[in-house]
């Protein structure tokens, strides 16, 4: 087992994500600032709730009152995807105990995700010490930039300025690209094929529907395609 991964790689693995979430996380803080909400609080949302889309969705919601209950189950069905997530890396960690499994799932991540597939279509033997460095340097760091945004947002008038509005799309779009690189290489026309299923769809449910079903029907659709081409010659 020469090859196993540390704790301290996944922790390497994860600084580009820490990357983003410097300027994500600090963007929370400010908004959860400008709605009324106190740096304790935030720093609570984010070590319990810690989802960079979920806490925007709450500091919304909050922004116009909208009741508990809405809040509750505006969060729950957004997040309803890491149960996916947590779903197809779980066979990597079969060896693991029960308890380890859950702290995996419980801490997994959009952009974890992101970089833990990237390693398995490397074929690296990721285990729970590499994927627990992975998750904790990104939960860590989450938690801090949040805080830090809602402390010193106030001094930062207009945040654009420094790009840390485009922060969180360059950390997917460099996940992205690591992603196909793979495929790519080795099933270059079902890849493209999925590729520009995903756009096609996106493009065509956006004009009919929310953004948000129209990403939930585009990644539908992509697993769809995925699937049927999977085993194509």
């Amino acid at each position: 087992m020469e090859n196993q991964l540390t704790f301290k790689q996944g922790v390497q693995a994860c600084l580009p994500t820490i990357l983003g979430y410097i300027g994500i996380g600090f963007a929370m803080g400010v908004v959860g600032k400008d709605v009324g909400l106190g740096v304790f609080a935030i720093a609570m949302m984010s070590i319990l709730v810690y989802a960079g889309s979920a806490q925007f969705i709450i500091c919304g919601l909050l922004s116009i009152h909208a009741p508990l209950f809405s809040i509750v189950l505006t969060v729950f069905l957004v997040n309803l995807r890491h149960f996916l997530m947590s779903l197809s890396v779980a066979p990597m960690f079969n060896q693991d105990s029960l308890l380890t499994r859950i702290g995996i799932g419980s801490l997994l991540t959009d952009e974890s995700y992101g970089v833990v597939i990237t390693e398995i279509l490397r074929k690296h033997p990721v285990n729970a010490k590499w994927m627990n460095g992975l998750n904790l340097a990104a939960y860590i760091s989450w938690i801090i930039a949040t805080i830090l945004g809602a402390l010193f947002g106030g001094f930062i008038t207009n945040p654009s300025k420094y790009g840390l509005d485009f922060a969180l799309v360059a950390m997917f779009l460099g996940l992205f690209l690591f992603q196909v690189e793979i495929p790519l290489k080795k099933h270059t026309k079902s890849t493209v094929l999925i590729l520009i299923g995903i756009l096609v769809s996106l493009i065509i449910l956006m004009r009919i529907s929310t953004s948000e079903i129209a990403v939930l029907g585009a990644t539908l659709l992509g697993c769809l395609i995925g699937v049927m081409t999977h085993d194509a010659k």
